[in-house]
């Protein structure tokens, strides 16, 4: 089974930027959604950015729109969230994810049965 191995996470001040990369050593062909979700304390889990390869293009969740870019580099097998301008209200763990669809970003922030998740990262940004 595919492991996705993330990096890139750390604390930065307001208006600082920090870029997250997640690497797969192999994915199945049924995989076509990248993204990553984050957690706050005592929040639940939210989809932040996701990638379809379907369609090609990326979703985010309104907060980080025009901040945060994401991108994947399919020869590499990576995906990466670039976040600039961060806010205080970013501090989270931050979770790379694989999955057939894109519909647990969109709401339930549960994966499918062939969903993968990596270990997290912290990001935290002070005021």
């Amino acid at each position: 089974q595919a492991r996705l191995e993330e990096s890139g996470g750390g604390s930065v001040q307001t208006g600082g930027s920090l870029r997250l990369s997640c690497g797969a050593s192999t994915y199945s062909s049924m995989t076509n959604c990248f993204g990553w979700f984050r957690q706050a304390p005592g929040k639940g889990r939210e989809g932040v950015a996701s990638f379809y390869t379907g369609s090609g293009i990326p979703w985010y969740t309104d907060s980080v729109k025009g901040r945060f870019t994401i991108s994947h580099d399919s020869a590499k097998g990576v995906t990466y969230l670039e976040m600039d301008n961060l806010k205080p209200d970013d501090t989270a763990m931050y979770y790379c994810a694989h999955d057939r669809g894109c519909g647990a970003w969109y709401g339930s922030g549960r994966l499918s049965s062939r969903g993968i998740w990596g270990q997290g990262l912290q990001v935290t940004v002070s005021a």
